[in-house]
């Protein structure tokens, strides 16, 4: 049980770095090209529902171990 908890919060943790860092070069982006910020909004909003997607799968696939 206790591994899986581990399993989960690490599959979170990495979402969240990863969304993060997204964001953080979304911006710098914007920054530099705001012509392109419909383009760089919409790469950045897939990509950060494909890492949830991908740390949901993670955390269901943890918990079912336990079961």
């Amino acid at each position: 049980m206790v591994l899986a908890g581990i399993g989960a919060g690490l599959a979170v943790i990495g979402a969240g770095l990863g969304i993060g860092k997204i964001g953080g070069s979304a911006m710098d982006a914007i920054a530099r090209q705001p012509e392109a910020a419909g383009k760089i909004q919409t790469a950045m909003i897939i990509a950060a529902a494909l890492i949830e997607g991908v740390a949901l799968f993670a955390v269901v696939v943890a918990l079912i171990t336990v079961a």
